[in-house]
């Protein structure tokens, strides 16, 4: 088996892709990519057991078709210090010797079998689908990982809830403290459906995302997710367990609104947080007919702050 890929592109595939890997894999050829070479296309792979991320690429030219597992560390400390050229990767289908040549130099090293790499998980025959823009994942994400639990007792907190109706698709996520929901009416189901994705793939989804246009192919069943992109493919193992009612928590009439800038509240918050108490991060927030006023302190380092902004508020003085 021979194949000439790109060293660049083929570093950004991989290092897009090695995010799954753990520092500390269950199975030593975890360590690996699985090196796919079909067609003239070559299919990249890394796996954790839980998580799967998969992306193509072109290759310029190849001989043979088969499989290898190649070391990810030795891969991306080699590749990380080549400027962009063709590299060709020799490899004897019977020892698993591989030969990376480049244009000034022979790299050697030995692969592992292919088929001893974990299988992609199968979905059921009656798993649901949605299809829904990529932008619009990306953002229902992005908007409530940082509400996910780490509770090892309620392992249903530590992810994100999709809760997908004939409507909508809300995004939730809660560790208790805070709760975060998102709506949108840009993708819906056929039928009403739900599932809790990890944090761990959802980091994933995050990161790939920006590269990515058009749409994404969700499909799950009980117990894994599948998303597929124009250049990825995710498969996932969910969170089992049955998400706490969330509409039950969240007021329906709140005597309390105020209608304020976004993006100066944010800056206020993030100017007044820089006296607020190192282990509370405590900010206190006075709100007036017509505005709002923030303030923080740290008594251990004798600093404080305080600033208001405008704003419209309904309610009494809080």
């Amino acid at each position: 088996m021979k194949f000439t890929v790109s060293s660049a592109g083929l570093l950004s595939h991989l290092q897009a892709i090695s995010r799954v890997i753990n520092a500390k894999s269950s199975l030593p050829i975890l360590d690996n990519f699985l090196f796919k070479i079909e067609a003239g296309v070559l299919t990249l792979t890394a796996s954790d057991l839980d998580t799967t991320l998969i992306t193509n690429m072109e290759v310029s030219e190849s001989e043979g078709e088969g499989t290898i597992a190649i070391s990810a560390k030795i891969l991306l400390d080699t590749l990380k210090e080549f400027s962009d050229q063709p590299i060709e990767f020799d490899i004897n289908d019977s020892t698993l010797a591989i030969k990376m040549r480049s244009g000034s130099g022979d790299f050697n090293l030995i692969g592992q079998n292919g088929d001893e790499y974990p299988q992609i998980p199968s979905l059921a025959d009656d798993a649901k689908s949605v299809t829904l823009p990529t932008s619009t994942l990306l953002s229902g994400i992005t908007k409530t990982l940082f509400a996910t639990g780490d509770d090892a007792l309620r392992q249903v907190m530590n992810g994100i809830f999709f809760d997908i109706t004939t409507e909508n698709i809300v995004f939730v996520a809660s560790d208790s403290h805070k709760l975060v929901r998102v709506k949108t009416t840009a993708a819906q189901g056929d039928e009403a459906c739900s599932f809790i994705l990890p944090k761990k793939p959802t980091n994933l989804l995050k990161n790939i995302l920006p590269k990515e246009e058009g749409t994404v192919a969700l499909k799950f069943d009980s117990k894994n997710a599948c998303f597929s992109l124009s250049n990825y493919t995710m498969y996932c193992r969910l969170i089992e367990g049955r998400f706490p009612n969330y509409n039950s928590v969240i007021p329906t009439a709140n005597p309390y609104k105020a209608l304020l800038d976004r993006a100066a509240f944010m800056n206020m918050l993030r100017r007044v947080s820089v006296f607020s108490n190192q282990a509370t991060n405590l900010i206190r927030l006075d709100f007036q007919t017509d505005s709002v006023t923030a303030s923080a302190q740290d008594i251990d380092f004798s600093v404080s702050a305080k600033e208001t902004l405008a704003c419209q508020y309904e309610g009494e003085e809080m």
